[in-house]
């Protein structure tokens, strides 16, 4: 695993930032008072009543001191992860974001309703629970980085991208999730994101990011120049999607399971839907490409740089 101490020199920046955008205020009331302790030695009557913010998105920007491209990169996370999976791969090496970045991309790593610094509501009045965590096993094999009977023994499909031997690494980046009950709160919180940056942008997304991301897309037409969906779920009506340009990449091993058979299938649809529609899209499927064994964790297989300058390549064809 490459350390902090041996990573490649970063990118200089003319600039840093972030923001928060959309949510609501909600009001509690009725509830009784707690006696709680902040510290072994503070106790506090503490009143849960009162306003409260909630479903806010956060964001973090960044602009290189060489902005080469004036198109803005918005990159999305998956469902259980946060804005940080983009930073960097399990096993240290640049993320997306600094991929991105050192191509001359403004870049806005958003973490969405629920999910790391955009906070959670932990009242369940209004966000029904339970929320959920993935476990190890359900992301091996979900994930494709093995079939589920091999995961104790840590054994990949053959040729696997993913860096196998840093898989604990990015299960620790697991968040809780709250499985579509904040799904219509998070399209809302992106189309927030997407006002507030002002400009049509490159929203990147992915799985479950997938969905989100096109229906706040439907919400905002102008802000949105090109959608790149790395392995997204949820397929809206191809018509609506004129407007903008689209790119599906999709990795290997889709006949792992059924859900992932029946992915496969959608994504070839999907990309047909959108010719019939006269839509400008391209879907690369990449085993077909002659690039096996990436998992549906493509920005951290071990071609992620590649597979970023590629993505590069297609918006600067915009």
């Amino acid at each position: 695993m490459t350390t902090p101490e041996a990573a490649p020199m970063g990118v200089p920046l003319a600039g840093f930032g972030s923001f928060y955008a959309g949510g609501r205020q909600v009001r509690i009331e009725g509830q009784p008072v707690r006696r709680i302790q902040f510290t072994p030695t503070v106790d506090f009557d503490w009143d849960p009543n009162g306003l409260f913010h909630i479903e806010q998105a956060y964001v973090q920007w960044f602009v290189p001191a060489d902005r080469r491209h004036a198109l803005p990169v918005v990159l999305l996370h998956g469902g259980g992860y946060t804005g940080t999976m983009w930073e960097a791969t399990p096993d240290g090496r640049p993320g997306w974001l600094m991929d991105f970045l050192a191509m001359g991309h403004p870049v806005y790593v958003v973490d969405n309703v629920e999910r790391g610094r955009a906070g959670w509501c932990p009242f369940p009045e209004l966000w029904p629970g339970p929320p959920i965590l993935r476990s190890a096993e359900e992301a091996w094999s979900l994930f494709r980085i093995g079939a589920a009977p091999d995961f104790m023994a840590r054994r990949p499909f053959p040729r696997q991208r993913f860096p196998t031997a840093a898989f604990d690494e990015m299960i620790r980046g697991s968040v809780p999730r709250f499985p579509r009950q904040t799904d219509d709160a998070a399209v809302a919180a992106l189309g927030a994101v997407l006002a507030r940056i002002g400009r049509p942008v490159a929203l990147v997304a992915h799985s479950q990011g997938g969905e989100i991301a096109q229906r706040a897309a439907l919400t905002a037409p102008e802000q949105i120049a090109a959608l790149v969906l790395l392995e997204a779920s949820g397929f809206p009506a191809a018509a609506d999607a004129v407007r903008w340009r689209v790119l599906q990449v999709v990795g290997d091993h889709l006949d792992a399971t059924p859900l992932w058979r029946d992915l496969a299938g959608r994504y070839r649809n999907f990309a047909a839907d959108l010719t019939r529609h006269g839509v400008r899209s391209d879907a690369w499927f990449l085993a077909e490409r002659g690039v096996a064994g990436n998992s549906h964790m493509l920005m951290m297989d071990d071609n992620s740089a590649e597979l970023a300058r590629e993505v590069a390549g297609w918006l600067h064809t915009i």
